[in-house]
């Protein structure tokens, strides 16, 4: 028996349909078996709130330790865990293949999927997580819904704050009229016939938060490719099921995995690979479809033949070359790695594309920004998040660098206000995906 932390950590797939999953019982014995053993090491507690919260319980408790916590007040716990799965990945010296077997993060989950069973989910988050239902109306009206959610909107803000729980100051995606897929239908770029990877196909799963939010970021990637030679479709079937998993509703998760594979699985049957534009989603693809469905054999393919769009562009200049005509950017890059990025196992791919850029200077910071998702912007977590992704700031800040990117374009707006509230730093106008960044200096440059 090998040890964890001495290999690849191993994740064994979640028993969520067996009734014991959801046995009350037997959930608080698993945490207390494993709270006992964070407790003993506290090798985590500077990564998320969850484990500072925990050890400030079993502190409080003094000689009683574990046994005098209340387990009530776990749930103070496993509300401060944004699932980005690093003390799994990063630190934890107990995963599995050793014996004890913690998977943190998924003992959190299985938590929010009892609770979401017993109670269901809270009214006003699970209508935020509905982001094709608000990403579609939003954009019919998208000039006065990105007036309302406007931080600066003194008006409106408050009061989402008091019915949605949604933190008046924090920064919220805009939302765009014309979607990234229809986009991509009314003015496909033309492909290169020359370059060197010319003869590889690739659907771009467009993500919810591209689609409605952000779709110069796909823009950019489908820019980058046809200079390369690939040919591109758009398909977005629907949400990956991200925000829900971050719930507890993992039967809708498993609904929205094989409605997607359902949809996809067809090109990947006519040689295309599946391009995911965020990082997040395309975690779900690789990892989080297969733990939940392990038996699927549709879903098992499908996580075969998806990329993150980083790790794609740098598996086209490993095996191909890439198109000539990268030219340097203006200044050096400050690149924030993504935790579900990390989580994908898949090493730094986008500072390894960005470094395929001439001259390019390029700092990478591996700690979370403290986002998590839709975690950071609720009233109860927005100023914890700042917090925790206040190192982030800083060490951007010190490297004074005119390019801030980060592979979650939810955390890179994170990053830019917790730069904001540092004294005399000078914060950069926009942070981008890398892949943007990628597109600039292949002179390509998408509208926002």
């Amino acid at each position: 028996m090998r040890e964890g932390s001495l290999g690849a950590p191993v994740r064994h797939p979640l028993d969520w349909t067996s009734p014991d999953f959801y046995d009350e019982a037997k959930l608080e014995h698993e945490l207390r078996r494993v709270f006992d053993i964070c407790h003993g090491c506290r090798r985590c507690f500077n990564l998320c709130d969850s484990f500072p919260r925990l050890f400030d319980l079993i502190d409080a408790a003094g000689d009683a330790e574990l046994e005098g916590v209340d387990s009530g007040d776990f749930a103070k716990v496993v509300d401060a865990c944004t699932l980005c799965d690093l003390c799994f990945m990063t630190k934890c010296p107990y995963v599995p293949p050793h014996e004890w077997a913690l998977d943190f993060p998924h003992l959190m989950l299985r938590y929010r999927a009892v609770e979401a069973r017993k109670s269901g989910i809270p009214l006003a988050a699970g209508q935020l997580t509905r982001t094709d239902r608000n990403g579609r109306l939003a954009g019919v009206v998208a000039p006065l819904a990105n007036w309302a959610t406007d931080r600066r909107n003194r008006l409106a803000r408050p009061l989402m704050e008091k019915v949605a729980g949604v933190h008046r100051d924090a920064d919220l995606p805009k939302f765009h009229g014309k979607t990234f897929v229809k986009r991509a239908e009314e003015s496909p770029p033309e492909v290169s016939a020359n370059a060197p990877a010319r003869g590889r196909k690739a659907v771009l799963y467009a993500t919810c938060f591209v689609n409605y939010n952000n779709p110069a970021i796909g823009e950019a990637a489908l820019g980058v490719l046809a200079r390369n030679g690939v040919a591109c479709e758009v398909v977005y079937p629907e949400c990956c099921g991200m925000p829900q998993l971050e719930h507890g509703d993992l039967p809708r998760v498993a609904k929205k995995a094989k409605n997607v594979a359902q949809a996809l699985l067809p090109y990947v049957e006519r040689g295309y690979d599946i391009v995911a534009l965020v990082p997040s989603c395309a975690l779900m693809l690789k990892f989080e479809w297969p733990l939940l469905l392990p038996d699927d054999p549709d879903i098992k393919k499908l996580a075969q033949s998806t990329f993150d769009v980083s790790e794609y562009i740098v598996d086209i200049a490993k095996r191909e070359g890439l198109a000539p005509g990268l030219a340097p950017l203006n200044g050096g890059v400050t690149l924030h790695l993504a935790c579900h990025a990390r989580a994908q196992n898949m090493g730094p791919k986008a500072a390894e594309m960005l470094r395929l850029v001439p001259n390019a200077e390029v700092a990478v910071v591996e700690r979370c920004s403290g986002h998590g998702g839709s975690w950071g912007v609720m009233r109860e977590n927005f100023e914890v998040a700042l917090k925790i992704g206040k190192p982030v700031a800083q060490q951007a800040a010190k490297l004074g660098r005119p390019h801030v990117a980060s592979e979650c374009p939810l955390a890179a707006a994170h990053i830019l206000q917790g730069m904001e509230r540092l004294d005399g730093v000078e914060v950069p106008k926009e942070a981008l995906h890398p892949i943007e960044l990628f597109a600039r200096a292949y002179g390509i440059s998408p509208g926002r």
